[in-house]
């Protein structure tokens, strides 16, 4: 059993919000490090799960969506939480506290709001 679960974050999460999250020693990777810049919210979505990462975005309603969509066709993802755009510093606390709450088996396959 996997405890913390490792997070990929989309191009709408600063890069800041990585860093805070780095710097409390959890496994953060960006669209910027796995050079996924540019691609659409569904191959996002496929890549983090490829990578057995929950995907952490600002993106409500494309990955409502996407969720349903994997849901209904037997997909699995490792996944998704969504976070209000506030301010970085914010988006780390809550996250933060949704990681050290929730082992990386419970957010499987999950769609999270913190």
């Amino acid at each position: 059993m996997k405890i913390f679960a490792s997070l990929y974050t989309d191009e709408d999460i600063a890069n800041l919000v990585a860093t805070l999250l780095k710097s409390r020693g959890l496994d953060v990777l960006t669209t910027l490090d796995a050079e996924m810049t540019g691609y659409s919210d569904a191959e996002q979505l496929a890549y983090a799960a490829e990578e057995k990462r929950c995907l952490l975005t600002h993106n409500r309603v494309d990955y409502e969506r996407l969720h349903l969509s994997y849901i209904q066709t037997k997909q699995q993802h490792s996944g998704i939480i969504i976070t209000p755009q506030n301010n970085a510093y914010e988006v780390a606390k809550r996250v933060g506290i949704i990681l050290n709450t929730l082992t990386a088996d419970e957010i499987f396959n999950q769609l999270l709001y913190v």
